[in-house]
């Protein structure tokens, strides 16, 4: 089976969760419908918006749900009634919450590192790292967007009652992971292979996805997304690299276990000695685990941060707490397929 969904533990900032939104749907209503009440009911969005679910978002609504977040006047967009894609509803709320300056240093150190990522990453790292977006189950894999397609009214009711949750504790939290989130001095593989990864941040999780196309090289999906093999996969498997020799056939099996298990016992690498671009395997025992146990992983882009496809879709977060005790080896494909030294 392909990698399972986590829970996503952040030590750092303590998050509530919401009720499940798909145990209090009723047939006929939205997989939001809980948020939808929510939000209405604090005059956050209005009812008419709310009993459209699946429509499309828009500028003047989204000034309206965060006057309603801030307790300000709604600003006057230039398009009230042009659509906000997924990407922007992040960017938008991002701001609201005074967080800006901490999404310009996510993406400031991976500019530093000489990566080149998407203008919307720090945003996507803030508003994931606040639980502002959420994975659908695998029956509804068809309800996920992408960073550029049109939030709609479930979606920005999802986002705003995370919202009324957090607290100034949660802020601060985020500011200070910006603060410490660095990358060491890469090597030019290493820059190659993470720009590809840092590319995907804020695509969702898609079960068996594969490819950010709702088509992927191996077969159709039901949305452009990954899970977490799928994501590693793209990154290694499918992204071309000029002069990569074997590189793309140093992954073999398209599983978590499979990968985890292609790499010999003896050649595991472990947490103390991880550089950036190895992927990363994690299993319920820890170092202890065997193959067959491994269920999640991700790809390590230095400094005790990874970037994954979990819970909240391509996302950056640290390999610490949860994480850290699960986490059991790594491997090199760069060094497999002889492009950087082993050690």
């Amino acid at each position: 089976m392909r990698c399972r969904r986590l829970a996503y533990v952040w030590a750092l900032v303590m998050l509530l969760t919401l009720s499940p939104a798909y145990a209090a749907a009723k047939p006929g209503t939205s997989w939001a419908q809980a948020e939808l009440e929510t939000v209405v009911a604090a005059g956050i969005m209005a009812k008419a918006a709310a009993a459209r679910p699946d429509s499309p978002l828009t500028q003047g609504e989204l000034e309206t749900i965060v006057a309603g977040l801030t307790q300000t006047q709604a600003a006057v967009p230039v398009s009230p009634t042009a659509r906000v894609t997924m990407a922007a509803l992040d960017a938008r709320l991002v701001a609201a919450l005074g967080l800006t300056d901490s999404a310009k240093l996510f993406t400031q150190a991976v500019k530093n590192a000489g990566l080149k990522p998407p203008s919307r990453f720090g945003t996507e790292a803030v508003a994931r790292l606040l639980g502002l977006r959420t994975n659908h189950p695998a029956a509804l894999d068809a309800l996920e967007l992408s960073p550029g397609q049109p939030a709609n009214h479930a979606e920005a009711a999802y986002s705003a009652a995370r919202i009324l949750q957090l607290g100034e504790l949660d802020a601060q939290g985020i500011q200070a992971l910006a603060a410490s989130f660095v990358l060491p001095k890469l090597t030019p593989w290493q820059k190659k292979v993470l720009t590809t990864a840092v590319r995907f941040i804020g695509y969702p999780y898609v079960w068996g996805g594969e490819s950010e196309f709702p088509e992927s090289p191996f077969g159709p999906q039901v949305h452009g997304g990954f899970d977490c093999s799928g994501f590693v996969w793209r990154v290694y498997k499918v992204e071309r690299y000029t002069d990569a020799g074997p590189l793309t056939d140093m992954l073999q099996g398209r599983t978590t276990y499979a990968m985890s298990g292609e790499v010999p016992a003896v050649e595991r690498i472990t947490f103390a000695n991880l550089q950036p671009a190895d992927v990363i395997f994690f299993g319920a025992k820890g170092p202890r685990s065997k193959a067959a146990q491994v269920d999640h992983m991700g790809v390590y882009l230095g400094n005790g941060w990874f970037i994954h496809s979990s819970r909240y879709g391509v996302s950056v977060t640290t390999l610490s707490g949860w994480y850290e005790k699960r986490f059991a080896w790594g491997r090199r494909p760069l060094a497999e397929a002889g492009l950087v030294s082993p050690a």
